[in-house]
């Protein structure tokens, strides 16, 4: 069985409160690896997982990218799409979403087209 993990299971997993849902959510993970059962993590719930650390617990933002990149190449993970990780890695340039964004793109063949500057920098990018 496949089972995707929501925003709030891995902000939980990642911080450790609420106490309770941290412990559900750790051995639901636990569980899930002793099944060989493979557990998604989305681009989507990245993004979201990132501002929830920095703006509900105060996380710096590089802290954050640091915490989920970790999270993401554990190997106890699946991220969707692969190159999603990579976008935690870089810290200038274009922000984190744009960064996402473009990393769905070209996971399926695409180019990014855009008005911003420090996005169209990035690789298989074009600035309208």
């Amino acid at each position: 069985m496949t089972i995707g993990l929501d925003t709030s299971v891995v902000v939980r997993l990642l911080v450790g409160l609420p106490e309770a849902q941290a412990l559900r959510a750790r051995a639901r993970l636990e569980r899930a690896l002793e099944e060989n059962e493979t557990v998604l993590v989305s681009d989507l719930v990245l993004a979201e997982a990132y501002f929830a650390l920095h703006y509900h617990y105060a996380v710096p933002k590089a802290a954050a990218r640091a915490l989920l990149l970790r999270f993401a190449e554990s190997g106890t993970v699946v991220v969707d799409p692969p190159e999603a990780s990579l976008a935690f890695r870089a810290a200038r340039g274009a922000g984190l979403v744009d960064r996402l964004i473009h990393s769905r793109y070209r996971s399926r063949g695409g180019i990014t087209v855009t008005f911003e500057k420090k996005q169209s920098a990035l690789e298989g990018a074009r600035r309208l």
